[in-house]
């Protein structure tokens, strides 16, 4: 058979867990037909889902239909938790987009293209709630044309139109002469234009009605095509979980297979191997290539590992722009401390923090959905009730100008000293590491070291304390003793070499971010001069105003970017203006340099040199003991000479 691992994405309450459940009643996967808003859909079997009536944790059932055996992952449907969703698109092979006919697209919808776009799944279409009044298939191709891709097509099941296969034809230059030759595609072109993201066949039904589900399912028996795989061993984690004790790694196998008794990483052997059916599973004898299991009792997994000869994912893209603080409410540190780092282990966006110059425990969220679902699994799962500050903007940091940065570690039988070249990278790049120099001068080992404790702890910055990011990190000259340098010395002194670098730019090169939001805001064309005054007011900038007949009613479109902490709060003021006809959406849409820079990092009262955990400062020796040298004066008694001067710094 044909095995295919598919993942049904959408916004929220679009009715992607409600076509779930249908294509497994359709393939008879499953007996009896569950309901979200009755709490017994097969794939929201979480107590906490029940009571929510969303999506929260992704999860896998299985199901056949003709030749084809399908994987399905339900993924969060929420923005909120948009990094779990993020984290399962690595592995699929491809992925079914549900959009409301009666909302078409949304925002996060975009955002989910985009995310499919950057992780190169191919991707089915399902309009769902094709029964509502008013439901318009053709204006909603037309939509779909327009804001994700001139290649969606309307496909009926396994069979496509003359006209859908002239539009498809349309599509590509080669394809269209040989269409023109023939005066027909083949199922195999089709297939091909389908997997390069050329084409995405696109299908309108009832998922609760039951209508348009088995073209769906014909479609992606017909349209899909197995993902090559590789003789040598390789798989991704995509999600980590707790259940009953357990910890449990997801895994997608890309190559070889995987048998019971295979050391994975780090001498640990695999003791079990499960194929999950909602909350059912069967163990298995083996995995094949193309296959999701689970594996108990694997410690140091985490989501977007690469196994074998399968990379790291990169960095997600959904990441939080919120800090909360941790109210315990007289429960003990240590336990919701514990608590926290196993929820972390599930989600490592959570990024939980000890703030020791406050005295508090931190977590970052996407939003206030996220933190109601946090302040839950702490009750039900670990017994705590817990409360959250409110939550506060989390700033990141860049450099603007390029610096060379030293850290000396010599405290008396130690020796380290390295010279790190920082620059700007592009927006949204994060952090990334190289090394330029000579074996000679620095060996393999020493420069391993360096490389491996830039990625050890999230780097600082010296405006606020907050994240360095967008800035690419080469290691340009060091040096060793052949007799005191060990490991942790270049730790030392790779992380002091970090700051002092910034130090030197503090004032001229430093520069505090803040998150954006893009937006997108629906209000009466007689609101459209309050709405403009608002966003310049909330030192956001609006694109051009979208004609008014692609919007609801007689509303006007006005799309654009306003800082979160501006915009943040503004939805109850859209909707009191607006008599409650109004509607606005937000997205984070990365970050920008803080439009209030100066006044945050009074506020912060952040103190760099005092910060002895991330200090800028270096260790010298000189008769016999170790003694501390300021930033300042480090680059008049550093031991190796600058690689580069003021002059002729990359710019």
């Amino acid at each position: 058979m044909k095995s295919i691992t598919a993942g049904i994405v959408a916004h929220v309450d679009a009715g992607k867990t409600t076509l779930s459940e249908a294509m497994l009643y359709q393939a008879g996967a499953v007996r009896q037909l569950g309901r979200v808003d009755n709490g017994d859909a097969f794939l929201d079997p979480d107590a906490l889902e029940k009571q929510r009536g969303i999506t929260i944790f992704s999860h896998q059932a299985r199901l056949t239909y003709q030749d084809l055996a399908l994987t399905l992952l339900d993924t969060p449907g929420h923005v909120d938790f948009a990094s779990q969703t993020e984290q399962v698109l690595s592995v699929l092979d491809y992925a079914v987009l549900v959009i409301s006919a009666t909302d078409g697209v949304q925002g996060y919808t975009r955002t989910l293209w985009r995310l499919l776009a950057r992780y190169h799944v191919p991707t089915l279409i399902f309009v769902n709630k094709m029964d509502a009044p008013g439901a318009d298939q053709a204006a909603l191709l037309t939509q779909l044309q327009t804001e994700l891709s001139p290649g969606c097509i309307a496909f009926d099941g396994a069979q496509i139109s003359a006209a859908a296969s002239e539009d498809i034809a349309m599509l590509d230059e080669s394809v269209l002469a040989d269409f023109l030759d023939s005066g027909q595609l083949s199922a195999t072109v089709i297939r091909r234009m389908i997997d390069q993201r050329q084409v995405f066949p696109c299908y309108f039904g009832a998922a609760l009605k039951m209508t348009g589900v088995t073209e769906l399912l014909a479609g992606v028996q017909q349209w899909t095509t197995p993902s090559e795989t590789t003789r040598d061993f390789g798989a991704r984690v995509f999600k980590i979980s707790h259940d009953q004790g357990e910890r449990l790694t997801w895994l997608r196998v890309t190559g070889g297979d995987l048998q019971p008794k295979q050391v994975l990483l780090e001498e640990q052997k695999v003791n079990q191997l499960r194929v999950y059916n909602g909350v059912k599973y069967t163990v298995q004898p083996q995995i094949l290539a193309g296959d999701v299991c689970a594996i108990p009792g694997l410690t140091g997994t985490y989501p977007g590992q690469g196994l074998g000869n399968v990379p790291d994912s990169a960095a997600p893209v959904m990441q939080p722009v919120l800090n909360y603080a941790l109210d315990p409410q007289g429960q003990d540190l240590h336990a919701c401390l514990a608590a926290l780092r196993e929820l972390e282990d599930e989600d490592p966006q959570l990024h939980v923090s000890w703030s020791s110059h406050l005295q508090e425990l931190r977590v970052q969220l996407m939003g206030t959905v996220q933190l109601e679902i946090l302040q839950q699994l702490l009750q039900d799962r670990f017994n705590l009730t817990v409360h959250f500050g409110a939550g506060r903007i989390l700033y990141k940091e860049t450099l603007t100008k390029a610096v060379e940065g030293v850290g000396h570690f010599e405290p008396l039988r130690h020796y380290a000293e390295v010279h790190l070249l920082m620059e700007p990278a592009p927006r949204g790049s994060g952090l990334t590491f190289a090394a330029d120099c000579s074996l000679e001068v620095l060996g393999r080992n020493w420069q391993h070291q360096v490389l491996t404790n830039l990625r050890a702890k999230e780097q600082l910055g010296v405006l606020t304390g907050s994240p360095l990011t967008d800035v690419k990190i080469t290691l340009v000259t060091g040096r060793a003793s052949i007799v005191h340098s060990v490991g942790g010395d270049f730790r030392e002194a790779t992380w002091r070499a970090v700051r002092q670098g910034l130090m030197m730019r503090q004032d001229d090169g430093c520069q505090l971010l803040e998150p954006w939001y893009r937006f997108r805001l629906e209000v009466g064309q007689e609101q459209v001069g309050r709405a403009m005054t608002d966003v310049q007011r909330m030192h956001g900038s609006l694109d051009a105003a979208v004609d008014p007949t692609t919007s609801r009613g007689n509303l006007t479109t006005l799309t654009g970017v306003a800082p979160v902490s501006e915009m943040q709060d503004y939805a109850q003021a859209v909707q009191a203006y607006t008599h409650g006809q109004g509607q606005l959406e937000c997205l984070i849409d990365g970050y920008r340099p803080c439009h209030n820079a100066a006044e945050i990092i009074a506020q912060q009262q952040y103190a760099p040199v005092a910060d002895l955990e991330n200090t800028p400062d270096s260790v010298f020796c000189a008769h016999g003991a170790g003694y501390p040298v300021a930033w300042d004066q480090v680059p008049t008694m550093a031991h190796v000479p600058y690689v580069y001067s003021d002059t002729d710094l990359p710019q």
